[in-house]
């Protein structure tokens, strides 16, 4: 089931994100010696699983990011794999994530941090505005991502971004680094 913080079902319409949360008799019924860990997993007699989904209209699910790398910005969510998926799009883009960061007014807000692609003249090309003014014509216009999803900005960096030790991209020191990225809003 995908449900909204609430614990209620979220509509099958394919838009409104939750977490997916279950409950089966082959579900861990705890953390080994975790008693913390287990309390925060289990709640309302669900356990909740950190995937956040949409539920389609047929009833299927589709998983659009991690409860610990969704964006939290005015009481909305916003998916930050699907924000990278449209980035990475950008012919000058060679890696992208897309993090949130704190926000004076909406709690969080999307910073895209990429690394350019070795094309000439790629490196100078990669700003906000240019960033921003791509996801409008692609993806906003065409009714894909939300106008308030676009990132409020775009860091370009000259070195790989950084892996965890199962080579994904390692968010959590992306957040730690650029967390002051939007200082005074």
């Amino acid at each position: 089931m995908v449900v909204d913080e609430e614990m209620n079902p979220v509509p099958r319409d394919g838009k409104t994100m939750g977490e997916i949360v279950v409950r089966a008799p082959w579900v861990t019924p705890e953390y080994y010696m975790n008693p913390e860990k287990t309390r925060e997993a289990w709640r309302g007699g669900w356990f909740h699983t950190g995937d956040i989904a949409v539920w389609m209209p047929d009833g299927s699910i589709v998983i659009v990011d991690r409860e610990k790398d969704i964006i939290k910005s005015g009481g909305e969510w916003i998916s930050s794999t699907r924000l990278e998926d449209a980035i990475s799009r950008h012919p000058c883009v060679a890696q992208v994530a897309v993090i949130g960061v704190p926000h004076p007014k909406w709690q969080e807000r999307p910073v895209a941090v990429i690394v350019s692609s070795r094309q000439p003249g790629c490196r100078e090309k990669l700003t906000t505005e240019e960033i921003r003014e791509f996801l409008m014509k692609n993806f906003v216009e065409k009714g894909e991502i939300p106008k308030w999803w676009l990132p409020d900005k775009v860091i370009v960096v000259e070195e790989e971004l950084p892996r965890t030790s199962v080579g994904k991209i390692d968010k959590r020191s992306l957040r730690e680094r650029f967390r002051d990225a939007l200082q005074g809003g």
